[in-house]
């Protein structure tokens, strides 16, 4: 998949797209809805497949002191992107300038002369341009104007009639409840980020961990996880993982450290994709290291029946 930060000047071969536009945080299951309508479009009419999205989110510009809430930083957007078989993806860059363009404007100048769009695919409630004024009726009426087709995808809603949403998701996994969280997503909610040097204090106790950077990715409610990690391109392995302050010794800064099963290897400044599977429980202050150790070995072999039983699940 090609990546551009620009929509003046593409390649020929990248315009005339079928193109699914939003912010995509997430990438849940509606997401993927409106973004696989554009390629069933693309592929039947012999057309580039492309997703049109906005960096940073505008969350992000609009409320600068918001606490950190993204489900998939770029990074983790464009693998998932690319995984679907998308054939590029335009990346723009969202600040206060861009947000003062009108809705005509970034049609005609984004979606026409940049894009050539064929086929525009968003969500029904999908709203652009300056103070959000332009919507899918926009959409529709300067498609007629200027020859492109437009699809308003309307909401995906699971077997409780609950939309799928970045919402959603974000409460669950703040609720500590990764698996309804998932089920939003279609995968694990996933934290990747570079491993930095700790305390050491894992490795001192047996329990050897890779602390990785949170970076802008949302804050899941604090306590022990099971997961499974592994760098980027493999292979993965189980491991629990704890996202706390380490209150028995005394810790003020929010940490993820990640133990992974059975493993021995140098993971320093590589990063870590670290799928958070299931909640285990709430963070707790030890009266010592003995106790510590114990509840620690417990969280271990419990992580360990629970992926194993998932993953004989899904095998």
């Amino acid at each position: 998949m090609r990546i551009f930060r620009h929509y003046s000047d593409l390649p020929t071969e990248t315009r005339g797209a079928a193109v699914a536009v939003g912010n995509f945080d997430g990438l849940h299951l509606g997401h993927r809805a409106v973004i696989g309508e554009a390629g069933v479009i693309a592929r039947a009419a012999g057309l580039p497949w492309a997703v049109l999205t906005f960096e940073p989110h505008p969350r992000r510009i609009f409320n600068p002191d918001a606490d950190p809430f993204r489900l998939t930083p770029l990074r983790c957007k464009a693998r998932l992107v690319e995984e679907m078989g998308v054939d590029c993806m335009i990346v723009l860059r969202f600040d206060r300038e861009f947000s003062k363009r009108g809705a005509e404007s970034f049609v005609r100048d984004v979606l026409v002369d940049g894009l050539g769009a064929a086929h525009v695919v968003s969500g029904y409630d999908f709203v652009f341009g300056h103070r959000r004024k332009g919507n899918c009726e926009l959409l529709l009426r300067m498609g007629k104007e200027h020859g492109f087709g437009v699809t308003a995808q309307q909401a995906l809603e699971d077997e409780n009639g609950e939309v799928y949403s970045s919402t959603r998701a974000r409460d669950f996994l703040r609720g500590a409840d990764p698996v309804a969280a998932s089920r939003v997503l279609g995968r694990p909610f996933e934290i990747e980020g570079r491993v930095v040097p700790g305390d050491g204090r894992g490795q001192a106790l047996g329990y050897p961990t890779a602390n990785v950077c949170l970076g802008d990715y949302l804050r899941p409610a604090v306590g022990i996880y099971a997961v499974r990690a592994g760098l980027e391109k493999g292979p993965w392995h189980d491991g629990a993982a704890s996202l706390g302050y380490r209150p028995t010794f005394g810790g003020e800064d929010l940490v993820l450290e990640v133990h992974l099963f059975d493993f021995h290897g140098d993971l320093y400044g590589r990063r870590l994709r670290v799928n958070m599977v299931e909640y285990l429980r709430a963070e707790e202050k030890f009266d010592g290291i003995g106790p510590l150790k114990a509840k620690m070995a417990e969280d271990c072999a419990r992580a360990r029946r629970i992926l194993r039983r998932r993953f004989l699940a899904s095998a």
